[in-house]
């Protein structure tokens, strides 16, 4: 049975201390973002015990940038779970300003599941994938 990935937003105001030299968001922010959401929607969707059982390292970025943003934009982040494999899964973010809904980033990371105490990859269980489904 085929399940649909729960899309998981988050919505704020550009601040100064996003901007870089040219006065638009800077690159390494749009990245700070994606790992932000990414770890959101974990924390909102996991029960304690697997937030205390487990966590996700980044193996891989793609992003790209599209348009950029400014002070002030009100940004969109939207997020969801893709292919998952044994201790991998593929996380899509995509970022928007949220007025215009241009597409600023498209990102794609691969993640690994980590287990907390032997900090050694583990598979992701059935039930681990539920939790980034609708």
């Amino acid at each position: 049975m085929a399940s649909t990935p729960e899309i998981f937003q988050q919505s704020f105001l550009v601040q100064q201390r996003h901007l870089d030299q040219q006065n638009h968001v800077n690159n390494v922010q749009y990245v700070q973002w994606v790992q932000d959401v990414a770890k959101a929607h974990w924390e909102a969707r996991a029960t304690k015990k697997q937030n205390e059982q487990y966590f996700w390292i980044v193996v891989k970025h793609e992003i790209s940038y599209k348009q950029q943003a400014f002070l002030g934009d009100k940004i969109l982040l939207q997020t969801y779970v893709g292919e998952t494999s044994h201790v991998k899964s593929v996380r899509h973010v995509i970022i928007k300003n949220e007025e215009t809904e241009k597409v600023l980033v498209e990102a794609k990371t691969t993640w690994a599941l980590m287990d907390q105490v032997t900090k050694k990859p583990t598979k992701i269980s059935e039930e681990l994938k539920q939790v980034f489904t609708q």
